[in-house]
């Protein structure tokens, strides 16, 4: 007889599955359990280095530093990427700053060092890694 999965194996079974996504909501695991269980155990796998917090709700892939030991944010494009994903997994409209698009236009050849979106409409909420944090312009 097959033992049945626990809600921690499934939740970690989904997120191994999504390969292109690198960022999840607690939303996204909103039927394999009650919000309180799937809180629980997304804490649980901040606890143990598989997940990082990037926000209030927002969850994000992570590696373990070889260097400190402590869980890094996995994203193929950065902290930049994973809160553009973020934003639109939110449902937040957002664009590329002004000085991203003068970049990528040849207009300028200055990077900007702060990750920073043009959000429209209303949005507070702060997204944040580490030391980084993702700047919302107007």
């Amino acid at each position: 007889m097959r033992r049945k999965k626990t809600l921690r194996e499934r939740i970690e079974g989904r997120i191994a599955r999504k390969r292109g996504e690198d960022v999840f909501l607690p939303r996204e695991f909103r039927d394999l359990g009650g919000e309180d269980q799937v809180l629980r155990i997304l804490r649980l796998l901040v606890r143990e280095k598989h997940l990082v917090r990037l926000g209030y709700g927002v969850y994000g892939r992570a590696v373990v530093s070889r260097l400190s030991g402590d869980p890094i944010l996995y994203s193929r494009n950065g902290f930049i990427g994973a809160a553009r994903q973020a934003l639109t997994k939110l449902g937040v409209s957002w664009e590329p700053s002004e000085a991203e698009g003068d970049y990528d236009e040849g207009r300028s050849t200055q990077i900007s060092l702060n990750p920073v979106v043009r959000v429209k409409g209303r949005f507070s909420r702060r997204r944040r890694d580490g030391k980084q944090e993702l700047v919302i312009a107007r």
